[in-house]
């Protein structure tokens, strides 16, 4: 039996989504680390003497940094960039994971009303969270 254009389609969409779903996951993952390593620099520069010699990135140079205080400045402003950058990849990952179980569950429908078969088009809704 063949399948309906539509449904071709719609399996099409859901793969798209769930292409995007894992780019979005694995960058969020990737900044939720740069986060993490941020807040542990932050932690052992305050436990460094005072006086102790800091550099600080500019470009791919690294330069000595005026003071403690101006490397946490630097990696403070990073921090709270990183912060609301993770909150809206939450944000989007979210969505992506609600489309995705939409659609999975309507592709579901739409193969057993056809009578193409009972599988679903993809992996469990509940295996594709991370």
């Amino acid at each position: 039996m063949a399948i309906p254009a539509k449904l071709q389609n719609d399996i099409k969409q859901f793969q798209r989504v769930q292409q995007d779903l894992a780019t979005v996951s694995q960058q969020r993952l990737q900044m939720d680390l740069k986060l993490r390593e941020i807040k542990h620099t932050l932690e052992e520069i305050k436990g460094l003497p005072e006086g102790t010699p800091l550099y600080r990135p500019i470009g791919g140079l690294l330069a000595r940094a005026k003071d403690r205080g101006e490397v946490e400045h630097l990696l403070t402003e990073d921090q709270e960039t990183l912060e609301v950058r993770v909150k809206a990849m939450e944000r989007q990952e979210n969505a992506l994971k609600e489309r995705y179980q939409t659609m999975q569950r309507e592709i579901s429908e739409a193969i057993q009303a056809s009578g193409l078969g009972g599988g679903s088009p993809g992996p469990r809704a509940d295996s594709s969270e991370r």
